[in-house]
């Protein structure tokens, strides 16, 4: 499946108890169902082929015939497919009868996996009827073959490595030590669960939280198919509760009572990526036995996978007000720890009126209001030289005015030519004429600070370190960098928020300072209107966040972001657009590592972060593939 793309299911077949022929045709609907849906890897619920709650009838001859002639018709409507499907049927081996998942593929039954804890309890009662599973892997003769029999197996995928499949039993998952860990530790990356977990009130929010927490402390994608209509109610309901989570992720769900179908399109090269990134797995235990498996690699749809245009803000705008306090709990309270350990007298910050400087000011505020100190420790200075708007310069001052502090201007200009005429430039924009002003606003701060006691709060952002988008030497230096660990897109999201919260002036600037054109300024203005555009120069910062997010969090090739993208920005930039800007990214992000590696001291604010000092380590002159 091209850049590791797989789709799952798990559906549920309305059943009647101890009815296999009504069974079998009701299974093999859903497996029609997965097949028109392109299903890859189909899981089916426990017992499904006989019903879970047919009590004493298991036991029954003529059950256990029933069930083996309905599971051999199922194995032989699979012929000429190579879905990997999971089918519950209860077992006999070797006189004793087991709970079991039944694995398919292609016309053949290739292993069987007998449950492992039997709940004893309430309204259960499945040790009246089946046996534990072994404690080893053992083998069976199924349908005239030899196959194997347990539950410390898992199924590799022959020609796709990083697919690995394991198959466990509804209650296993929750035992201390489920079989789903084992079979994770042996490399699974994708684990399916065949359950019959009847409802009480509440039970539906712990099914969510135990399969979303065992995906996320093993790190891979796992399926839950639980029973439904058609099972006895003669003391309990069964609702059909279908639960698909990817690391941590609640990827789709059947609601509780409703359909019983539920489908995703998993990511199991991202899921490699965060074992190699966690290195807590690869166990090799003797007792796991590998079966290879195969299928036809084509390309999967990744339509319904809903990619989110902008990875590092919540899915959605209710979550948003939540994000931003937590990011500002981050700031804050790093640059608090910061300031007690230092105890200057004041914080020195440099205010251009654009986004970062704006968001700086912001967590220097609080911070102060958080220690109890006052507003006029904030020192913040204007800096206009040859490229400063009008626009900007008016929204500094308006900031300032509206949190209710002095700016203070030192206008760099003449400093600035100085310097140039004593290098000999002539004055004509280039590097060096745009470098020298950034240089030179640095130094400025630096010495007020030497002169007032006081720390230079750094401004620079996430988006912008990524793209080497920085001065060597210049913005690149601060004492204290608050914002090093937010990207370009949340501290829009964040100003915005801020200025809905606060209302009045300090609304009507941000708000403004969001809506102005990224600029660095350093180009001389077209009649006092920014000339510079930093949009234009690297490319739309929300593809550069995109690109950012999966390059770094998921090690993401360029071919699989740019297929991503296409779709998450669809109707908004062709394929063909954002390759070019994923190109130029790629570039830029290689030959920035040495402006990284110099980076400030900054707060870590998400699980995408380019400190040199843990987070990214990387050699300054590493080769772009």
């Amino acid at each position: 499946m091209q850049h590791g793309f797989l789709k799952v299911a798990a559906y549920t077949p309305k059943v009647r108890v101890g009815d296999c022929i009504y069974n079998t045709a009701s299974i093999k609907k859903e497996i029609d169902l997965a097949r028109e849906h392109g299903v890859n890897v189909l899981t089916l619920p426990e017992l499904c082929v006989t019903a879970y709650t047919c009590g004493d009838l298991f036991v029954q001859d003529g059950m256990h015939e029933r069930a083996l002639a309905a599971l051999g018709d199922i194995r032989d409507y699979t012929k000429g497919d190579d879905m990997f499907i999971v089918v519950g049927c209860p077992i006999v081996h070797r006189h004793l009868m087991y709970n079991c998942a039944v694995v398919l593929q292609n016309g053949e039954a290739i292993a069987v996996i007998p449950k492992q804890y039997l709940p004893n309890y309430a309204e259960f009662r499945e040790k009246r009827w089946f046996q534990l599973c072994p404690q080893q892997n053992e083998t069976m003769v199924l349908f005239g073959n030899e196959i194997p029999f347990g539950n410390k197996l898992i199924f590799r995928c022959d020609n796709w490595k990083e697919l690995v499949i394991g198959v466990e039993v509804c209650a296993d998952l929750w035992a201390t030590l489920p079989p789903s860990s084992i079979q994770s530790q042996a490399g699974a990356l994708l684990c399916l669960n065949l359950s019959a977990s009847d409802e009480a009130v509440t039970k539906d929010e712990f099914r969510r939280l135990i399969v979303t927490s065992q995906s996320s402390k093993e790190n891979l994608c796992y399926v839950y198919c639980s029973a439904g209509a058609g099972e006895s109610t003669t003391d309990v309901v069964f609702s059909q509760h279908n639960i698909i989570a990817e690391n941590g992720g609640l990827v789709a769900e059947a609601q509780p009572y409703r359909s019983g179908h539920c489908e995703a399109v998993i990511d199991i090269n991202a899921l490699s990526f965060e074992r190699r990134r966690h290195v807590k797995h690869g166990l090799r235990n003797p007792e796991i036995c590998e079966i290879p498996i195969h299928f036809d690699l084509r390309q999967i749809d990744i339509g319904e996978r809903n990619i989110l245009p902008f990875p590092f803000l919540p899915p959605t705008a209710e979550e948003l007000p939540r994000r931003v306090e937590a990011v500002l709990d981050i700031q804050c309270n790093g640059l608090l720890a910061r300031v007690e350990h230092v105890n200057p007298k004041k914080l020195v910050l440099g205010l251009s009126g654009g986004l970062d400087s704006a968001l700086a000011l912001w967590v220097i505020k609080r911070t102060l209001e958080m220690m109890g100190r006052s507003k006029d420790d904030i020192l913040a200075v204007s800096m206009p030289c040859f490229g400063t708007s009008q626009k900007t310069k008016s929204n500094a001052q308006r900031l300032c005015d509206a949190i209710g502090i002095p700016l203070r201007t030192i206008d760099i200009s003449h400093a600035v030519k100085l310097h140039l005429d004593s290098i000999g430039h002539n004055g004509t924009p280039d590097t060096a004429y745009e470098n020298a002003q950034a240089r030179e606003r640095t130094q400025v701060l630096l010495d007020i600070a030497n002169m007032e006691n006081g720390l230079v709060i750094g401004t620079g952002d996430l988006s912008e370190s990524a793209l080497g988008f920085c001065t060597f030497g210049g913005d690149t230096i601060s004492h204290y960098a608050v914002n090093c660990d937010v990207p370009k897109t949340l501290i829009r999201a964040m100003l915005t928020t801020i200025g809905e919260q606060e209302g009045g002036a300090i609304k009507e600037v941000l708000d403004d300072i969001v809506a102005t054109p990224v600029s660095p300024e350093l180009l001389p203005t077209n009649d006092g209107q920014i000339a510079q555009k930093t949009e234009s120069i690297v490319g739309p910062y929300e593809l550069n966040d995109f690109f950012l997010f999966y390059s770094v969090r998921y090690g993401m090739s360029k071919d699989k972001i740019v297929r991503m993208a296409a779709l998450a920005f669809e109707g908004k930039y062709t394929e063909d657009e954002i390759d070019s800007w994923c190109e130029l990214f790629k570039k830029r992000f290689y030959t920035a590592q040495f402006k990284r590696s110099s980076a400030p001291d900054g707060p870590r604010v998400g699980n995408v972060c380019l400190s040199p000092r843990g987070d990214w380590c990387m050699p300054s002159d590493a080769v772009a593939p």
